[in-house]
């Protein structure tokens, strides 16, 4: 069993022992943390509830709407949603702050609790080691019955979602209705099943090839929307007569996009196909994370833009858009945000503003894809003992490379021209994960094994 207790919210596998793994008394203990910082901000004490299609998502969300209503905390439950709609319910339905049950690309066994503030953003990290704390100190104060919190639901709101994305300027309907797209999905047996199909319809899409779109919970493969999870998709795709393929993860916030031909844009290429289209007509600033790929940023320059890098995590990415007034910005694993619509990771958003821009390209999406800047990235980690100075070894690595353009704002990146190399520390155990980036799979993994070469080098003069 594995309980994971992050700033941005509570992750775990179900069941077991409390503060092992994610049982009912961990749920209540978050939930009041939570309700409790809610109480002491300056919105209204209003939360947004809304959850993918996990089995475990109904008894969860129960409990958190039933600690947070004994806090005096009125709740607007949405039930069966994506985490982009309850980010988008939170702003429209001016509540002070939201909560999101779902593990995102988790195995089925797992379900988190993600929080967000009233902005529908991902809590700070400020706030969320603050409601850590008051977990940690159980410093709750329930209400007497009088006082208990309102309850609504609304069951209408990925809809009211789907017409905000219509309204957007950069959406063109007529377009995508005149090219009469084939195209196949996979929603992973969740809820992009409900969203998904109704946005494709609203965008006159009506020749579908639906796959996994009922949503209980039941996850058909592994549901992070990578390549090597595709593999059923990508074969229908390939023999047969489709323009599109698009899968999303369980809460609908990453997209993957498949070719006409069968193969994977790859994850890293939905931001950059999104952003390119953006560009065209609004030119601006762009934000990815350090780990993202560096096609971003020759795409931006190449409109006379700015690219600018951000740490690790959403919330990150959106404070460092917000900054610069990004016009598109999201993480390179099919996170699209787009802030005319809201500050949060939308598969939605993202599907529609990319069949716009493959209506007006008027050519397969595989003659899109290979107009891109052509890059591959390399993932590997090095398990280290207990003992070993972690903080020293990236250290120990900047010193090594301090000739090189060097970025220490998440662990340290480092640039060799057209090729970099990201090492991260983990929070939660003694391994560092080294991310690189070439124009060629091989070139990436060559460097990865430099740079893994070096960290043994410099554990061994450590001592260890």
């Amino acid at each position: 069993m594995a309980l994971i207790k992050s700033i941005s919210g509570i992750r775990g596998t179900i069941g077991g022992v409390p503060g092992e793994g994610l049982t009912p008394i961990d749920v209540v203990n978050f939930s009041s943390a939570y309700g409790m910082w809610i109480r002491e901000q300056a919105g209204p004490d209003k939360v947004v509830i809304g959850r993918d299609a996990r089995i475990s998502g109904p008894w969860i969300a129960d409990l958190i709407i039933h600690t947070l209503r004994n806090l005096g905390i009125d709740i607007i439950n949405l039930g069966l949603s994506t985490t982009p709609t309850v980010e988008f319910a939170v702003e429209k339905e001016v509540a002070g702050g939201g909560i999101i049950v779902t593990a995102s690309h988790n195995p089925l066994n797992w379900n988190a609790l993600k929080f967000l503030n009233s902005q529908g953003e991902f809590i700070s990290e400020e706030d969320g080691q603050y409601i850590l704390d008051i977990s940690e100190k159980q410093e709750f104060v329930f209400m007497t019955q009088s006082k208990i919190g309102g309850y609504e639901v609304i069951e209408d709101y990925i809809d009211r979602h789907i017409n905000g994305i219509m309204k957007l300027p950069l959406v063109d309907v007529e377009a995508i209705k005149e090219r009469n797209f084939k195209i196949a999905i996979d929603c992973v047996n969740s809820t992009g099943g409900i969203a998904v199909p109704k946005l494709l319809n609203a965008l006159g899409v009506d020749r579908i090839s639906a796959h996994y779109i009922e949503p209980n919970g039941h996850f058909p493969h592994n549901p992070e929307p990578v390549p090597e999870n595709l593999t059923e998709i990508c074969g229908e795709i390939e023999k047969g007569n489709f323009d599109l393929g698009i899968v999303v993860d369980p809460d609908v916030d990453r997209l993957a996009l498949i070719a006409e031909n069968g193969i994977p844009y790859g994850e890293e290429y939905t931001l950059v196909a999104v952003a390119d289209y953006i560009l065209q007509h609004r030119k601006g600033n762009t934000v990815s994370n350090l780990s993202s790929s560096k096609a971003l940023r020759d795409i931006t320059e190449s409109y006379g833009c700015e690219y600018f890098p951000a740490a690790v995590g959403e919330v990150n990415v959106v404070k460092v858009m917000k900054e610069n007034n990004a016009v598109i910005g999201g993480e390179g694993n099919g996170g699209v945000i787009y802030p005319e619509l809201h500050y949060g990771r939308d598969a939605l958003v993202g599907i529609a503003l990319f069949l716009t821009y493959l209506a007006k390209f008027g050519k397969p999406a595989s003659f899109l894809r290979t107009s891109y800047p052509k890059y591959s990235i390399s993932k590997n980690k090095i398990e280290l003992t207990p003992e070993i100075d972690v903080d020293g070894i990236l250290e120990g690595i900047k010193n090594k490379y301090k000739k090189q353009p060097v970025n220490t704002i998440d662990g340290v990146k480092i640039e060799f021209g057209n090729e970099w190399v990201h090492l991260r520390k983990s929070n939660t155990e003694p391994i560092i994960r080294i991310i690189s980036e070439s124009d060629v799979l091989s070139k990436a993994e060559i460097l990865a094994n430099k740079i893994i070469d070096d960290i043994k080098e410099i554990i061994s003069e450590q001592g260890f």
